[in-house]
């Protein structure tokens, strides 16, 4: 099992107290590489033990403390919804037999012309007209998607689709479901560390390529769909990402993936593993394959640990958070979190009937939705967590506003 990753930002007073003379914020999980903490380090003097030390005396670095917060979100889905009733028709299955199971009711798949930029830029639009934000005013744009339409990514391209001209960087993180926390995860860094301003992130996945339609113990579960949000450099006392709690187990990517055909990979090798074939052939991914069981295991041991751990980090209680958001991968998980952890049915956002996993843009999605109807209000606190393929799964404190 992999170490924990995290970052909780204490108060400015709170970090002269502990700050050691080695690199990194202790207690936080979180260190900083060298190069990046000496962009955030004033040269000015400290004060120890009451007595001021010039800076020539000093070894001891002084932080200066910056926040970010979520200023814009948005959302986009394809137009084709498929019902359960739908699915019914093409596998042995039933509505009552799916939502009792998951929850869900419906889905949104692509169709025509829609694709996974198409659905990107959208959500970016929305995010960024809500924040007053101009696409040149972007410092970064950070595509979380596991199913890009350009195996090299297609951050670059959704820059260029958003008309943006000042070529700033763009670049794709693939983390599956937990996509989007470690897309939040990594704006934060780059402004407390790299000194942007704003920051996009968009959580964005079309799922609906590589199900197996004529399987039903997965073809029911996902859709396809993005969101999107606006991280923004802010003053320490307005901070709005408050800690994050990141983990990873490559033991557990047996039970979910989609692996390249193995069949085609040992059609090229001869007995003893010489290649028979040259040039190879042309590489293709297998369908989703999941072991339900397992994963909805993982979930519920991990999934909670996890939101306990950035709840620490971050100083509060579940008693203190607004709401709860997860993953909507299935309601049964949700509900088995959200006991465990005893946040009541009215404090937990879902959406996952209307749209079942939509991957990376589940979180972003749903949150965009408690947002604009008026449920998430400025100053909510809300803890979110992703999980799935990889094995991922990680946890982030938000305050929206």
């Amino acid at each position: 099992m992999a170490n924990a990753s995290g970052f909780s930002t204490p108060s400015v007073s709170s970090l002269r107290r502990k700050l050691q003379p080695s690199i990194g914020v202790p207690q936080s999980g979180f260190c900083f590489p060298e190069g990046i903490f000496r962009r955030v380090v004033r040269s000015s003097g400290v004060e120890v033990a009451g007595t001021h030390v010039s800076p020539s005396q000093s070894r001891v670095p002084k932080l200066v403390s910056k926040g970010c917060k979520l200023v814009g979100c948005g959302s986009a889905v394809p137009s084709l919804s498929v019902s359960n009733d739908d699915l019914a028709k093409i596998v042995d299955t039933s509505d009552e037999w799916i939502s009792v199971r998951t929850g869900i009711r419906n889905r949104r798949v692509i169709s025509g012309k829609e694709s996974l930029r198409n659905l990107a830029v959208e959500a970016a639009r929305k995010a960024l007209k809500m924040a007053d934000v101009e696409p040149d005013d972007l410092d970064l744009i950070l595509m979380c998607t596991s199913t890009p339409e350009d195996i090299f990514g297609d951050a670059p391209k959704v820059q260029r689709e958003l008309g943006c001209t000042k070529s700033q960087l763009a670049h794709d993180i693939t983390a599956a479901c937990s996509g989007f926390v470690l897309g939040l995860f990594s704006a934060s860094c780059y402004i407390r560390g790299g000194g942007l301003r704003n920051v996009l992130v968009i959580g964005a996945d079309v799922i609906s390529r590589f199900v197996d339609w004529a399987d039903r113990g997965t073809c029911i579960l996902f859709g396809d769909a993005a969101g999107a949000v606006v991280v923004q450099a802010c003053d320490a006392e307005e901070d709005g990402l408050l800690s994050f709690d990141l983990h990873s187990d490559g033991e557990g990517a047996r039970h979910l993936g989609v692996p390249i055909n193995d069949n085609e990979i040992n059609d090229r090798l001869g007995s003893n593993g010489s290649v028979l074939e040259f040039p190879p052939k042309r590489s293709t991914y297998a369908c989703i394959q999941m072991n339900g069981k397992e994963v909805f295991r993982f979930a519920v041991q991990c999934v909670p640990q996890s939101i306990e751990s950035a709840l620490e980090k971050a100083d509060l209680k579940a008693s203190d958070v607004d709401w709860l958001l997860l993953h909507q991968a299935n309601q049964r998980i949700i509900d088995a979190v959200a006991t465990r952890l005893e946040f009541p049915p009215e404090k937990v956002i879902s959406n996952l009937a209307n749209y079942g996993n939509t991957s990376a843009a589940s979180i972003p999605l749903a949150l965009d939705e408690a947002i604009r109807s008026g449920k998430v209000k400025p100053g909510h606190t809300i803890v979110a967590s992703g999980f799935g393929a990889g094995l991922t799964w990680g946890s982030a404190i938000i305050r929206w506003g």
